[in-house]
């Protein structure tokens, strides 16, 4: 039975470009979590024994804050993919069985290893060494006949997956150079396990042909016809999931417009949409201002439908305890987070970290009359446009603080904003470049070019622009451990949310 898996996760992944200009390979998000991730996902309790290299500090940080398996990091010494092996097998007890394997590589659910390296007690102990062999992408190395050969191939390719039965059958590899040209010098054999439907991740042009996922992680939807299915797929999933029907059912009741068709709730089944998210429709401003007052007299009506008493401790939760409660989490990982002061897009802004009782009583000072029915999420993401120009509200958050359904109302116009000059939507998608210099910040986002409707927005929702633009600036900080999947949006959360405080004074 196998017990350890050693992932080497040096290397600087140069061809992924921006991706790993702040950090390294293994954190790049590929189908919703880390690439790393799906290694800890498919082999929850093995152990792991990882080797970093390039921006070894982000690794350490980030597995300490989000990682749920047993490891150890070894910081390698040396050079190449050979670093930080010798190493790593230290870790590991004699004629104990393990696993190296590259970090860029996403295994197949359904791949099966040999019987002997399974989680069998009755399985035999392993005595055989096993190379893994591509099938499915090119590999610069082959395995033919028993023999490395250096000549590209899918399918003999040597993928980055080797199994060996104890660790002197590699104890004398070097400190440094190529680990699969020392095995072809040493003419270390294998037999062959295929790794057909394994995906690997080099190159940024690889990478891009991914379809970004548009929902997050703990939710899983089907399309089937003109329908909808959507579902939790784990405890916070499950959670969200019973709140958003319980919304629906609310609303549906109420004769609430501009709600997509709902046909059954656990699991939430409804109407397929046909149109665009909001974001994806490039208009020109007649036709915006007309889907914003649309959009603006939508969730007037929901807001005015019922209403709540108003509750304190929900504020305090959903404003600023949760708040904290997220940035506190990343603050060790994030750079300049411990500095007073953070330069960010040409702008010195004040850190919240040494100012958190001056924005606690800012957010205490938004007093509440009453609460009432809000959707809670209503950005561009969940607000689509019907082909015949009609808006549809999508996936409410359902509820507020410690409250179910109701909440201030500020809250919507604060998550409107977010989309319409935070262009929130384009950097859930990923489409935003993070530079991290040596004393300040840059963050690029793609526009969802709605940023010429603010003043229509405000003068929409008679609301006072500096209270929205405050609660603007909180949801960016508290995006950030909710968007834990990939460090640079852990990262770009935090900062733009100092940016847009310090917008607000």
């Amino acid at each position: 039975m196998m017990q350890y898996i050693i992932v080497q996760a040096g290397g600087k992944g140069t061809r992924l470009k921006h991706l790993t200009r702040n950090k390294p390979k293994a954190l790049v998000p590929v189908e919703k979590l880390p690439m790393i991730f799906h290694l800890f996902q498919k082999y929850p309790k093995k152990r792991f024994i990882i080797i970093a290299d390039y921006k070894k500090e982000v690794m350490h940080e980030y597995l300490e804050a989000f990682a749920d398996v047993k490891y150890q990091i070894v910081d390698a010494d040396g050079t190449g993919t050979c670093a930080g092996v010798k190493q790593a097998i230290n870790l590991i007890p004699e004629k104990e069985p393990f696993m190296l394997i590259w970090s860029d590589l996403i295994l197949p659910n359904g791949l099966e290893l040999p019987e002997e390296y399974q989680d069998s007690a009755e399985a035999a102990d392993p005595r055989e060494d096993y190379i893994g062999i591509s099938q499915t992408f090119p590999c610069r190395w082959s395995y033919k006949d028993g023999k490395f050969v250096e000549e590209s191939s899918c399918d003999h390719g040597v993928a980055g997956l080797f199994l060996f039965s104890e660790k002197k059958k590699i104890e004398s590899v070097p400190k440094s150079g190529e680990l699969v040209r020392w095995m072809q010098q040493n003419h270390m054999q294998y037999d062959e396990i295929g790794l057909g439907g394994t995906k690997e991740f080099g190159l940024l042009e690889e990478y891009n042909k991914l379809e970004q996922e548009k929902c997050r992680p703990f939710n899983r939807m089907a399309i089937k016809s003109d329908r909808v299915i959507k579902e939790g797929i784990n405890a916070q999933g499950r959670q969200l999931a019973h709140r958003e029907c319980a919304w629906y059912d609310k609303v549906k009741g109420l004769g609430i417009p501009f709600l997509p068709k709902i046909y059954g709730t656990f699991p939430l089944e409804m109407e397929r949409i046909h149109g665009k998210n909001i974001y994806e429709c490039h208009l020109p401003y007649t036709e915006k201002k007309e889907i914003l007052r649309k959009l603006v007299e939508s969730l007037k009506i929901l807001h005015e439908a019922e209403k709540a008493p108003a509750d304190t401790f929900s504020m305090k939760e959903a404003y600023f305890n949760k708040t904290f409660d997220r940035i506190r989490k990343i603050r060790d990982m994030v750079p300049f987070a411990d500095e007073k002061y953070i330069t960010v897009n040409g702008r010195k802004c004040r850190n919240v970290f040494f100012h958190k009782r001056e924005l606690e009583q800012r957010l205490e000072r938004l007093s509440c009359d009453h609460f009432c029915l809000i959707h809670g999420d209503c950005t561009f993401s969940n607000l689509m446009l019907r082909e015949d120009g009609s808006t549809v509200l999508i996936d409410p958050r359902g509820y507020f603080g410690y409250t179910e359904l109701y909440g201030d109302p500020r809250y919507d116009w604060a998550k409107l904003y977010y989309s319409i000059v935070g262009n929130y939507d384009r950097f859930n998608l990923k489409e935003f470049e993070l530079h991290i210099g040596e004393k300040e910040v840059r963050l690029d986002i793609r526009s969802n070019q709605w940023e010429d409707m603010e003043k229509d927005f405000f003068k929409m929702i008679g609301t006072d622009p500096e209270e929205i633009k405050l609660l603007h600036a909180v949801i960016w900080l508290s995006l950030t451990s909710y968007a834990w999947q990939d460090y640079d949006s852990v990262c770009g959360a935090f900062y733009n949310g100092l940016y847009y405080l310090e917008e607000v004074g």
